[in-house]
């Protein structure tokens, strides 16, 4: 596997040669559109609103619309000029502590490789922030724009997670959500905990599978061997906007089969509060 990109990752006076490797993959099915005669396929074509003529890719440049109608076109150099100072390197800003970032500012996880005689600089800085329990806030630029991101320990690996900046989160506080005290019975909740816990059991990603994809994949094998294909629909019984919450919790658990635990009546503390 080759790099994505490379640099440094920096903090102090401390400079570590890495490589970014992505750590996700998509197994998501490619589709292309066919022209259904002759089943050729179809292409996009590139075509001037100006002089309505079909242009190279060569000829193609990028353009910031600032005005209705109106562009500014920029160049290759010009977007690297404007990273020039984070281009090669993960410049940390600051230590903190991993439970005070909100789950929702991260996006994209890569992995950090160390480079040529970097491996001792790389395990103490991986072992600091594992014991520290701290990630490094940084800034890097990369495809062509400037990100946030966050540099944390994962096994023996150092990972790049990318991060939104603030003004990429959309505020709760413009949707339409139920107020924090609402008429919730007692009983209501006791129910639901019970469900929680009887359905509760250890992580195992291996456990969940893509079945669309799997679906998918199967119709498409027997479309190649010429069987013919029925396609399964579900039949669902319409909703109301009324719902017995307590009867469907109490259905829940009967269906789910398992021993039910016995409400807690308090819910977990971290190991900070507790030690407080």
């Amino acid at each position: 596997m080759r790099p994505i990109w490379n640099g440094t990752i920096s903090f102090g006076l401390v400079n570590i040669p890495v490589g970014v490797y992505s750590a996700t993959r998509s197994e998501r099915l490619a589709f292309h559109f066919l022209h259904e005669k002759d089943m050729g396929r179809i292409n996009n074509v590139r075509i001037c609103q100006v002089c309505g003529q079909e242009v190279p890719y060569d000829d193609l440049v990028k353009g910031y619309e600032y005005e209705k109608g109106e562009y500014v076109a920029l160049s290759e150099e010009d977007f690297e000029k404007a990273a020039v100072e984070t281009s090669k390197n993960i410049s940390i800003m600051d230590f903190v502590e991993v439970e005070e970032i909100d789950p929702m500012f991260f996006d994209t996880p890569y992995y950090l490789v160390p480079g040529k005689n970097a491996d001792h600089a790389y395990i103490i800085l991986r072992e600091t922030l594992k014991q520290s329990e701290k990630a490094g806030i940084a800034r890097v630029a990369f495809r062509e724009r400037e990100h946030l991101a966050a540099v944390k320990p994962h096994g023996r690996a150092l990972m790049l997670d990318i991060m939104h900046f603030p003004e990429e989160i959309t505020p709760a506080s413009e949707l339409e959500l139920p107020a924090e005290k609402t008429s919730v019975k007692e009983k209501e909740l006791k129910l639901a905990e019970q469900l929680v816990d009887s359905m509760t059991d250890k992580f195992d990603p291996k456990k969940y599978k893509d079945t669309y994809r799997e679906e998918l994949e199967e119709l498409i094998e027997k479309k190649l061997k010429g069987k013919p294909v029925r396609v399964k629909t579900a039949m669902r019984k319409p909703t109301t906007n009324v719902v017995d919450i307590t009867a469907l919790l109490q259905k829940s658990l009967k269906a789910s089969g398992k021993k039910t635990k016995a409400p807690t009546g308090h819910r977990k503390t971290s190991s900070k509060a507790k030690a407080a």
